[in-house]
Parts: C-alpha cells; structure tokens; sequence
C-alpha cells in the first residue's frame, strides 16, 4: 500500500499525538520534549502539523514503527513509565542515530484511565468531548482501548510492518500483543513470547482490576497457539513457585537463577528446542526493564536484586533472532524520574541507556524483516 486509508489517517490524527506528546503537561519535561522535536522534525514549533504531515510517508517507510503509550494507570507500585516513551526515543536519537524506524507517535493519554470497559457511557462521552475535536466521534478514549483499535486498524492496513512500543507500564503490553496475535492468526503465523521480567504478570486479577501490569500476560494466552508460546525469562520475584505457574497457566519459565546456574547458553538452548518443536515462525519480545538485576535497572517500579545482566539479555535475543525473525516488540516499565534504590542520577540514566540499547537491537530486528 502507497498511501494511507482516509479513514485509518483521520483515525491516527484524533487518536495519536506527535512523539513524547503522550503525556498532557504544561511545563514539566518541557525542555526535554522541544529537544526531541529539534532532533524529529529540525524545529521545536508547529510539531503538531510537523507530525500530522509526516503520517503520510507511512506506507513506504520501515517496516519498523515506533508507538509510545505513556500510560503508568496500569502499575500500582511507584508510578513514573509515562515517562519512559519521552526518555528512550531520545536515548534511542543519541546512542543510535543511524537507527532506521518510522515514528508514529504517542497514543493520547488521559492519566486517569486504563481501559474503556472499566468507564460508564456519561464518563466515555465526557473524555471523548474532552480528547477529540468532533464531538460525534466513537474513538475510544483509554489508552489500553485505544492502542488496541489503532493497532487493529495498522495491521491491517501494513501486515508486514511491525510496532515496537514504548511504555508505560507493563499492562500496556495486553493491547499490543493482543493486536499482534490476532493479526498473526489470520495471516497463518504461529508466533510466540518471549517474554523479559522479575515477575511473572500471571495474575487473574489485581485487587479486583483484571488488565493491570500483573494480569496482562494471562489474558493474551488465549491468542497464542498454544499458552506454552509465551516463554517467561528471568523471573525471580513470586509468591509460588515455578511448578504452580508452569501447571496452572501452561507457560514456560525460566528463572534467573537458572541462568545463573546452568548458564545462558544451557538455558538458549532449551528455548531454541522448543521454539523448533512448536514450529514457530516468528516471535514478539516483550521486555520489562526490571528483567536486569537493579543495579543495571534502577529507575522502574519494582527493581528487583539477582536479575539478568545486559550482556545475559542480549545474548538471549541475538541468538533468538538467528533464528526466528522478531515481527514485534515492546520495552516497558523504565521510569527515569523513579530510583526507589537510593542510587542516584547516574543509575537512573544508566536505566534509560541500557533499556534503549536493548530497544534498539529491537527495532533492527523489525526493520530487517
């Protein structure tokens, strides 16, 4: 396709905003947002436009394409990754300038909200007035609700292009993937997870609240082919053990210990059995920032000691992508103004620089599909 769909276009323009624009504010972080917008687009003024415009080179730009969701509605411990999409695409423009993407930008946020079907008819009609300029319009007004319509409509506008999404909190990943998977589905795709995190996110619910940053991955399951494609990397923070997630739900886990203790290359192997036996033909990487031992990843929500180590996660992914091509992935929980540690500065910078490395072998990754 040359040229974007009228419809999909007015869609993208009500629902999204220019990139780092996700989070409503009047003067916090504004010096940081100008100097993304210098980097973008050469000016800090008339971004709005500026970006509008730059949607139309969609259809013949790389096949990967950036989307920040700046929503931290789904955490529920120390909030702060609404900030994660401003910081890392900056990162990303500093450490990575040759890094070959489409940016489509923010997806609007109103930080109250989570999903559409938590919000009675009078509260969607009052956000709507508020988010779009016609106020006829049906868009949906959560940012989970709206990353899953856009998503819907992007693949299948571009099938063969792949998103890489900034959050936000983990809980951002439901929409993401979910979209993913069905797209997936209908094209005859088996694909699985692989699936970077301390924590498992295989709750039913969080205090009555069931699409939350510890409740996403139980609810994509039904998309996979089978639960066991999503593969959980790095866990070491549960109330039960590895035998009560792997029987109940059918995932398959690997925990950081057991890098630790048959080493990376034991545990890549296994996972490549797998991956073969499933006959699996592309893979989505969905990757928490608290995967790494605190140390390399202080500035997120839950920091958790005995992580993975970069050099650990990266050799994970390289040797994954040998093998499979990555169509889709995601980079959540970096909450750079968060150090719940008492590190510091230098730590927190050290977060957004590592987690935007390991974004950028992502989006290569995509783009080289």
């Amino acid at each position: 396709m040359s040229k974007l769909s009228i419809k999909f276009q007015q869609q993208l323009e009500a629902c999204l905003c220019p990139p780092g624009n996700g989070v409503f504010t009047v003067n916090t972080a504004k010096e940081r947002k100008q100097e993304l917008h210098q980097r973008l687009y050469g000016t800090s003024s008339g971004i709005e436009q500026l970006w509008k415009s730059s949607l139309t080179a969609l259809p013949t730009a790389s096949n990967a394409v950036i989307l920040g969701i700046a929503s931290d509605c789904g955490g529920g411990i120390l909030r702060g990754a609404n900030w994660g999409p401003l910081f890392v695409r900056s990162a990303l423009l500093q450490q990575h300038p040759q890094l070959k993407c489409f940016d489509l930008g923010d997806v609007r946020v109103i930080p109250h909200l989570l999903h559409d079907k938590y919000l009675n008819e009078e509260t969607i009609t009052s956000c709507q007035t508020a988010l779009y300029p016609d106020t006829y319009s049906n868009y949906s007004v959560s940012p989970l609700t709206i990353t899953e319509d856009v998503l819907d409509s992007f693949y299948a506008e571009f099938p063969n292009k792949g998103i890489f999404g900034i959050g936000g909190d983990h809980s951002v990943s439901y929409p993401l993937t979910k979209a993913y998977l069905q797209a997936k589905r209908a094209q005859g795709k088996r694909v699985s997870i692989i699936h970077f995190d301390a924590h498992t996110d295989l709750l039913v619910q969080r205090l009555g609240i069931d699409l939350c940053f510890g409740s996403w991955c139980t609810h994509i399951l039904e998309y996979l082919p089978d639960p066991s494609h999503l593969i959980q990397i790095g866990i070491r923070s549960s109330g039960k053990p590895k035998s009560h997630w792997e029987s109940s739900f059918g995932v398959k886990q690997h925990w950081a210990h057991e890098v630790r203790e048959q080493g990376v290359d034991a545990v890549i192997e296994t996972i490549k059995a797998q991956l073969t036996e499933q006959s699996v033909d592309e893979l989505y990487v969905s990757f928490d920032i608290d995967a790494l031992d605190a140390k390399y990843a202080s500035a997120t929500g839950t920091p958790e000691p005995d992580g993975l180590s970069p050099e650990e996660a990266m050799k994970i992914l390289t040797e994954l992508s040998a093998l499979y091509p990555i169509s889709g992935a995601d980079m959540m929980e970096i909450a750079p103004f968060t150090d719940s540690t008492g590190q510091g500065a230098e730590s927190a910078e050290m977060t957004v620089t590592v987690g935007a490395d390991i974004s950028a072998f992502l989006i290569k990754q995509i783009a080289a599909r």
